[in-house]
């Protein structure tokens, strides 16, 4: 098969060429330059609260990125509008989930036409008109950025805590609204997590405050009609790198605090009889001991990696003395059967696990001890547990997907074991299941280990290597990629794409191990899967690698220097979305947000040369060499806290200066929004249909 021609970007002004002002940095005897470190604003903790605090020289650059990435895709404006309108045509505008019962109520959210952002309402169990609660159209407008976290009832379900960012920056503001009246309280709560736990008595309320460094750093309690400044401090975490939440149990007994890096946790517990005292440890952080809390009337079940349980186990103890003395199995670790989470009824105890890649919601009855599996029967599919809001219930919600299937709402009664259908995701534009093909397939990585990937293409679609493909990856944090339905990648798919998800080591995705073969020390296997995935699809004939674009974002968007450094000759093109591509750099700077919690999945370069050095090794910006780059894209948002605006920025600089090749690298910085872009419905789309109008135009689709 003859390689596809490299495709042209004409008449493009001159690419932006920021200036070089070079700064050395010394660590462990090793002197680095970096010519572009003036990027970073001094002033970030504030820019972000206020982005027109930006030194004008970075925005006059940003800018001038701006305006190069529209030029370069100046003839794409016609496919983006086609792409977007596609898009919209498979989201029902109108739609409104199911409601949750709780009490006297059953909550739940919609959409209007047109509209971008949920409105919360809730209806009377017995009988009634729909109330309500907030309208997130109504709040968001006139504001560029607009993010609400949740809308929350207390107990009571008189009053509700909403949240919003409206900078991207991730600081939220929490407010009270009065259900009944439909209007907020003057209680104003500023610079928190994004979201706040009712105190029982519904007169109060629990949240995370975050520091100037954009850290969980303080825990406060407030009191309904009191200024924040008289908020208590109920806690406060010494250590940065620990992260910090607090929820409410669902028998409103207790209010749990979770205090937990990548690797260790610690739960401290406060009463519902005594919401002033001290909180109270269930077990010690233990280097390396991970657990999670759900309460089951007398006892707390306990979903922890204890014992060598690698893949989770689930234990169980007293609520009276809940340490780590007292903790007995209940559900025993079985290796190679990852546990991801786990609830608890009256009379049920529910877990969500995964085995061979596949999730399985599993039942067990708490007197009998007897078991049953929830599964479904397809080569790669999805499973989301939504549990119930209720502690005596038998009846739990799940969703079910797969990448052909749209997504299948169920009510699950645990005793008869009936599935009731709730609700079908509607595609109004129209989906024809059998048109498209799921598959996956096993490639073989460079030690010989197989690595999943998931496919959908079209059923007609010609699987001789003429085929494009769009190859996404991820792989860090344990955390895994569903195999669920998508209706924005039917645009690519049926376009002739395939779309494939390379489910790489730093995952979970085939247990524990799976992650931990893919951090730390062993972080390279992520990249050198990923390009195994693409070499694998290539031999099996479903695309060739001058028709590979590949995709990742946040740690994915690392994956994609990585890769792009690696091996730039076996993809046409890369999208970076908030790539986190200045590895070695951040992981210096301990001011930064999320760098100490980061050294337990990167590793430490300032205490550890080893560390140093294995990071230096494949932090894309500093590994930017002599070779020809494939087109990139990368993405980026201005208030970003979790990987800042200038990791991308100066990525594409450095790229520019060493590619011996001539296709464009392009920066998209969207000066309104931040890690997560845009915050609506559509106008989410509208991002989505610029990249794959880049993926398209590359490989002479568009």
């Amino acid at each position: 098969m003859t390689s596809f021609p490299k495709p042209v970007f004409q008449d493009l002004p001159a690419a932006p060429k920021p200036d070089k002002r070079p700064v050395d940095d010394t660590r462990h005897g090793i002197t680095r330059i970096d010519d572009y470190a003036w990027l970073r604003a001094d002033n970030w903790q504030a820019m972000f609260r206020d982005p027109t605090l930006l030194d004008p020289a970075i925005r006059a650059h940003l800018e001038a990125e701006n305006a190069y990435q529209q030029a370069a895709m100046a003839d794409t404006a016609e496919l983006r509008k086609t792409l977007f309108a596609e898009m919209k045509g498979r989201i029902k505008e109108d739609d409104s989930s199911v409601p949750m019962a709780d009490g006297p109520y059953a909550y739940g959210t919609f959409y209007v036409t047109g509209g971008e952002h949920p409105h919360f309402f809730r209806t009377p169990r017995e009988g009634g008109p729909r109330e309500i609660l907030l309208d997130g159209d109504a709040e968001a407008a006139d504001r560029p950025y607009f993010d609400l976290s949740d809308v929350d009832h207390c107990t009571d379900h008189s009053r509700a805590i909403w949240g919003y960012d409206d900078k991207g920056s991730e600081y939220y503001t929490l407010r009270v609204r009065d259900l009944a009246t439909g209007k907020d309280l003057d209680d104003i709560v500023e610079n928190t997590a994004g979201g706040g736990a009712w105190a029982p008595d519904s007169m109060s309320f629990f949240y995370t405050e975050l520091d100037e460094n954009h850290r969980t750093s303080k825990i406060f309690h407030h009191i309904i009609g009191t200024p924040q400044s008289a908020d208590r401090l109920v806690y406060e975490e010494a250590d940065p790198s620990f992260f910090m939440d607090i929820s409410a149990s669902m028998l409103d007994d207790f209010m749990f605090i979770s205090i937990h890096d990548h690797e260790t946790t610690e739960y401290r517990l406060i009463s519902a009889d005594d919401l002033t005292a001290e909180p109270k440890v269930v077990a010690e952080r233990t280097q390396g001991l991970e657990y999670d809390l759900t309460e089951g009337g007398e006892v707390f079940y306990i979903l922890t990696n204890a014992d060598g349980a690698k893949d989770y186990k689930i234990m169980e103890t007293p609520v009276a003395t809940p340490g780590r003395e007292h903790w007995r199995d209940v559900v025993a670790h079985k290796p190679g059967t990852l546990i991801l989470s786990h609830m608890a009824f009256a009379r049920h105890l529910v877990w969500l696990q995964r085995e061979k890649g596949l999730p399985q919601i599993i039942i067990r009855d708490r007197v009998s001890g007897e078991e049953h599996a929830i599964a479904f029967a397809e080569e790669a599919y999805s499973l989301g547990l939504q549990g119930a809001a209720e502690y005596d219930s038998t009846v739990i919600r799940f969703s079910y997907s797969s990448m052909t299937t749209p997504t299948q709402l169920y009510d699950y009664d645990m005793v008869t074991r009936e599935r009731t259908l709730l609700k079908t995701q509607e595609v109004p534009s129209g989906h024809v299941i059998e048109d498209y093909v799921t598959r996956r397939v096993m490639a073989p990585a460079k030690d010989g280990t197989l690595v999943p990937v998931t496919l959908l293409y079209g059923r007609d679609t010609p699987l001789d290597g003429s085929a494009p493909c769009l190859l996404y990856g991820y792989g860090a944090y344990g955390m895994t990629i569903p195999a669920s339905f998508s209706t924005t990648a039917l645009s690519l798919v049926d376009r002739g794409f395939v779309y494939a998800i390379a489910h790489i080591r730093g995952g979970q995705d085939l247990g524990y191990a799976w992650y931990e073969n893919g951090k730390l020390a062993n972080k390279t296997n992520s990249f050198t899967d990923f390009i195994a995935c693409a070499d694998h699809l290539v031999a099996q004939g479903f695309t060739s690698h001058d028709r590979i674009v590949a995709e990742g974002g946040s740690a994915g968007g690392m994956l994609m220097g990585a890769v792009a450094n690696l091996a730039p000759e076996k993809f046409r093109a890369i999208i970076a979305a908030v790539p986190f591509v200045d590895v070695l750099n951040t992981m210096l700077d301990d001011t930064l947000p999320l760098t100490p919690p980061e050294w337990r999945e990167w590793g430490n370069p300032i205490e550890s040369k080893d560390d140093y050095d294995h990071i230096a090794s494949y932090s894309p910006y500093d590994n930017v060499g002599e070779k020809p780059y494939p087109a990139i894209l990368a993405l980026s948002g201005l208030t970003d806290p979790r990987v800042t605006y200038w990791e991308p920025t100066k990525w594409v600089a450095r790229l520019r200066d060493h590619t011996t090749g001539d296709q464009p690298i392009l920066l998209k910085t969207n000066m309104d929004a931040g890690h997560g872009g845009a915050s609506g419905r559509f106008q989410r789309l509208e991002e989505i249909a610029y990249e794959y109008a880049f993926a398209l135009k590359v490989t002479g689709r568009g």
